[in-house]
């Protein structure tokens, strides 16, 4: 009478028979190595998050990330493509550089983007006014020349230069793309920022209100 054969499989020219400890070993062994995908991709995902949320983390906290040439140019690059399908591969790229950083590195980065979750409401609402202003300012000669007479501590002739600047290098921008962040456009920002920092924004909300009815009527 002939033995019924065994179950199992070859790994290298060698048998392994299903149940035996060299089936069990490496039945392990490959469950092993699909967790460490698993942890490979959820940690991919993660440093992917984190590339997307530099992306709205304030130039004061930014600018301050040992994050090298490469990933800055490339995150700066990402704010102003406006396509979809443009802005979806370059957060791919930054993904991909997010996972060359060390360790090192991506811990001041959580640190920075926790900072920045901690930002008091107050000066949440004065950011916020300050890009609205600076915004209008860039648009409109009315907004600059109120803006002027409203605060005087402000040095015109810097901020008029500024705002010039800052609207010759939108022009010089690549159409399709939002405005470039250059440096006369962070600096009318940094400026409006400190003024409404010390005055406040609420006369500038009534201001705002005013100009509104005004317009509705």
């Amino acid at each position: 009478m002939s033995r019924k054969p065994k179950k199992g499989y070859f790994v290298r020219g060698e048998f392994v028979a299903e149940g035996s400890e060299l089936d069990l070993e490496l039945k392990r062994e490959l469950k092993g190595t699909d967790a460490s995908k698993t942890d490979l991709k959820r940690e991919s995902a993660e440093l992917q998050a984190l590339g997307v949320a530099l992306l709205e983390l304030r130039s004061g906290l930014f600018d301050k990330l040992p994050l090298g040439d490469k990933l800055r140019d490339a995150i700066e690059d990402a704010r102003r493509i406006t396509n979809f399908e443009g802005k979806r591969r370059q957060m791919q790229f930054i993904g991909k550089l997010m996972r060359g950083l060390d360790t090192e590195v991506l811990d001041a980065v959580r640190v920075a983007l926790e900072e920045q979750n901690r930002t008091p409401a107050a000066e949440t609402a004065v950011l916020h006014e300050a890009e609205r202003w600076r915004d209008r300012l860039i648009a409109d000669d009315d907004a600059l020349g109120g803006w002027i007479e409203t605060h005087p501590g402000t040095d015109a002739q810097q901020l008029r230069a500024l705002v010039r600047q800052a609207r010759k290098d939108i022009k010089a921008g690549p159409p399709g793309e939002a405005p470039r962040q250059a440096k006369a456009y962070r600096e009318v920002f940094q400026i409006v920022r400190a003024q409404l920092a010390v005055h406040g924004t609420a006369d500038h909300a009534d201001e705002a209100a005013a100009q509104s009815r005004e317009e509705d009527a």
